[in-house]
C-alpha cells in the first residue's frame, strides 16, 4: 500500500480507502451476506487500507462495520463517517436531532471517537444556512472528544460544478472535503483541487469509477447524448471513447478510472466501495500499480476536461 497525509488533519491514509455506500453498501444490496462483507472488510486491512468511510444513512453499513472492526487495534484503522443535514421535506436538521445522529453512529461503528465527521451532502443553495445552524455544535462534539476532524461531502449530480465546495473552501472551516474526480468529471481540476491543496484541506476522492465506466451500454449513452449536444466532437467512437486507455498495465477502462482518479496529487485518497473480496483486490492494484501515461491523461483532459455537468449517474 502506498500512503498520503490527508491535508490538515496530518493524518496519514492509505491511497485505496474503503467506502461501504454507493450501489453496493458492502452487498447489503447485492448479496445481503454479512458473513462476505466482513472478509471486504478484513481483506482490505491486510492490503493496508486504514481508512473506511461510512455514514448514518448507509443502511446497515456503521453496525457492520463495528462488527467486522470488532477485535481490530483501533490504532490500525481510521473511521469516517457522515451526517446527513435535511429531512425529508428538504429543512435543516436541529443541532439535537445531529447529536443524536453521532451518538447513534457512535454506538453502531462501537468506537469512542469519530476520526472524521463530515457533513454528507450539502447543496451550495443551503451551504451557509447549514454552516450557521449546524458547525458549532460539531465544533461542540470535537471538544468533548467525540470526534477528531471536520469535513464535509458534495451532493455532485445537481451540483457537478462544485459550487458548494468552492464556498467551503472560501470559508477554510474544513479539515477534509470529499469530492467526485475522475475521467467524465474533470471540472474539480478548475478551482476544487488548486484551493483545497492552497488550504491544505484534506481531499478524498469519492467515486472516480461509478456506473458509466463499469457499463459500457450506459458509457456509450452518455457519450452520445454528449456529442448531440455539442460538447464532444462528432468523430469520438461512441462504442470506444476510452478503449485508447487499455493497453500495457492497464487492464480496462475501470482500472484506468482508477489510475486517473489517484493521480493529482491534491487527493490525499481514493474511495471505493464494494461488497466483493475479488472486486477489492482489483481496486487496489489498478490504484497501486503503474500510472496513465502522460499523453493519455493529455487526451482525456482534451475530451472531457472542459465539462461541468453530471454524466446522469445517481448510483
Amino acid at each position: 500500500m502506498r500512503y498520503r497525509t490527508l491535508g490538515r488533519t496530518g493524518l496519514t491514509v492509505s491511497l485505496a480507502s474503503l467506502g461501504t455506500g454507493g450501489p453496493s453498501r458492502l452487498g447489503q444490496q447485492t448479496h445481503g451476506d454479512a458473513a462476505k462483507a466482513r472478509q471486504v472488510i478484513r481483506r482490505a486491512l491486510e492490503l493496508g487500507v486504514n481508512l473506511i468511510d461510512s455514514a448514518a444513512n448507509y443502511g446497515d453499513s456503521e453496525a457492520i462495520l463495528g462488527r467486522a472492526l470488532s477485535g481490530v487495534a483501533r490504532s490500525s484503522y481510521l473511521v469516517a463517517t457522515k451526517f446527513f443535514p435535511y429531512r425529508d421535506d428538504g429543512s435543516i436538521i436541529t443541532t439535537e436531532e445531529m447529536v443524536s445522529s453521532c451518538e447513534r453512529s457512535l454506538r453502531r461503528l462501537s468506537v469512542d471517537v469519530i476520526d472524521i465527521y463530515q457533513f454528507h451532502s450539502v447543496v451550495p443553495e443551503s451551504y451557509r444556512d447549514v454552516v450557521d445552524r449546524l458547525y458549532p455544535a460539531v465544533v461542540r462534539l470535537r471538544e468533548q472528544g467525540k470526534i477528531r476532524f471536520i469535513g464535509i461531502t458534495e451532493y455532485f449530480f445537481p451540483d457537478p460544478a462544485h459550487k458548494m465546495l468552492e464556498l467551503a473552501l472560501a470559508d477554510d472551516l474544513w479539515d477534509t472535503i470529499m469530492v467526485k474526480y475522475g475521467i467524465l468529471n474533470l471540472s474539480a481540476e478548475w478551482q476544487v483541487l488548486p484551493l483545497a491543496r492552497k488550504r491544505n484541506v484534506g481531499v478524498i476522492n469519492m467515486s472516480p469509477v461509478r456506473v458509466k465506466l463499469t457499463r459500457p451500454d450506459e458509457l456509450r449513452k452518455v457519450i452520445c447524448r454528449w456529442k448531440e449536444t455539442g460538447l464532444l466532437p462528432g468523430d469520438v467512437s461512441d462504442e470506444g471513447a476510452l478503449d485508447f486507455l487499455v493497453r500495457g498495465p492497464v487492464s480496462s477502462v475501470v482500472a484506468a478510472g482508477y489510475k486517473f482518479g489517484a493521480a493529482h496529487d491534491a487527493i490525499a485518497t481514493v474511495l471505493f466501495g464494494t461488497g466483493n473480496v475479488t472486486h477489492l483486490e482489483e481496486n487496489i492494484e489498478a490504484i497501486l500499480g503503474p500510472p496513465l501515461p502522460v499523453a493519455d491523461c493529455d487526451r482525456v483532459r482534451q475530451l472531457f476536461g472542459h465539462l461541468a455537468e453530471s454524466e446522469g449517474d445517481t448510483g
